[in-house]
């Protein structure tokens, strides 16, 4: 019995530090980029767009389309860079134990 409560208490720190992280995900800001640089586009941790950088040269009306599949590269780019942030902090909060898919 001695055992189980160690782990509930264990269980209870975990996720904590979980509640931590995940308010803390808010602060962390991440650009990602396209056209070497070009375009920029800055999402913070729960992947919400905070700004979008569009160097000037790139305001072409008929370039548009171009345009719009930097920014569209840009924000993935950016998106996968706070994927990687997340996965980094959970890991150190787990310890490397891997938890089920979808489980935050």
């Amino acid at each position: 019995m001695k055992n189980i409560g160690q782990m509930m208490k264990q269980a209870q720190a975990m996720q904590a530090k979980m509640q931590e992280m995940q308010a803390a995900l808010d602060k962390v800001e991440v650009a990602g980029q396209s056209g070497g640089g070009m375009v920029a586009v800055t999402v913070n941790g729960k992947n919400e767009v905070r700004r979008v950088k569009i160097d000037p040269a790139l305001a072409v009306p008929t370039e548009i389309e171009v345009l719009e599949d930097l920014i569209v590269a840009a924000a993935n780019d950016a998106r996968a860079k706070v994927e990687s942030h997340v996965q980094t902090e959970m890991s150190k909060l787990t310890g490397g134990l891997q938890l089920p898919p979808g489980f935050k």
